[in-house]
């Protein structure tokens, strides 16, 4: 199963990988004790910019992965918004009690988990599989068998869905797809299941043959560098980080500073 969907490479696809995911999990680590809604509003902004801007995908595509994670801000913050607690009483009707320090605390939860999902969105659009693990192996040093272990299971998922469609069209032709929930797992199982063992006693065997097992030093296929795209990147995320916190202090949307 292959999804061919079009995108330019832009200067974030062209980063070290594993300094893209230091970096994004340093800011993630770094979202965690922010707790001025302004900060993070204005932050949220700044990745949704290069969300939109840079990660090369057509905007149609972009603005329907984007769409689950904007419900999950409008989930997570009117959960708290409309059953949380607070002095000052903005409105209210049985169980839902809506008021200042709420709202204030659901914005900001909800752009704190805006934040985390659009750090996802911008590593996982702008990083391929097989340059990530390389760069593992090369900059970050993880052992070549667990990386082209990760690397043989991402590519074994396509492969299981096409089986898993095989199996139910199968099924339909045999006439047996309107059996009960257990009989449907029976039959789904067993021919999945032994497809999967044989495969990774194959898989198992090819690793063994080429020394996976006894840490033999390995040479790459793909060198993995650092580049001036990496500089760039750095600075990008610390312009970004800088301005929202600075904007957020000296140019407030909230007279709150700190939510908590």
């Amino acid at each position: 199963m292959k999804w061919n969907i079009r995108y330019r490479e832009t200067w974030l696809h062209h980063t070290n990988p594993s300094l893209k995911l230091i970096v994004l999990i340093l800011l993630f680590i770094g979202v965690l004790f922010v707790h001025n809604p302004n900060v993070l509003i204005n932050f949220s902004f700044g990745l949704l910019l290069l969300f939109m801007l840079y990660t090369g995908y057509p905007w149609k595509f972009l603005l329907l992965l984007f769409l689950p994670f904007f419900l999950v801000f409008v989930s997570t913050a009117s959960s708290m918004v409309l059953f949380g607690e607070g002095k000052t009483t903005w409105f209210r009707w049985g169980l839902i009690h809506v008021t200042e320090e709420s709202f204030l605390r659901g914005m900001h939860l909800g752009f704190r988990a805006l934040s985390f999902a659009l750090l996802g969105l911008l590593f996982s659009l702008t990083t391929r599989p097989v340059r990530l693990f390389y760069s593992l192996m090369q900059q970050l040093k993880l052992k070549p068998k667990y990386a082209y272990s990760f690397l043989a299971g991402v590519r074994l998922i396509p492969i299981m869905i096409e089986e898993f469609q095989t199996v139910r069209n199968a099924l339909k032709v045999r006439g047996d797809a309107n059996k009960g929930v257990f009989a449907k797992m029976k039959r789904y199982a067993i021919p999945l299941l032994s497809q999967s063992i044989r495969r990774a006693q194959r898989i198992a065997v090819a690793m063994e043959a080429k020394r996976f097992s006894d840490g033999a030093k390995r040479t790459f296929y793909y060198e993995i560098g650092f580049g001036k795209n990496d500089v760039v990147l750095v600075v990008v995320f610390i312009i970004v980080a800088a301005a929202a916190y600075y904007a957020g202090v000296h140019y407030p949307y909230i007279p709150v500073e700190d939510v908590r």
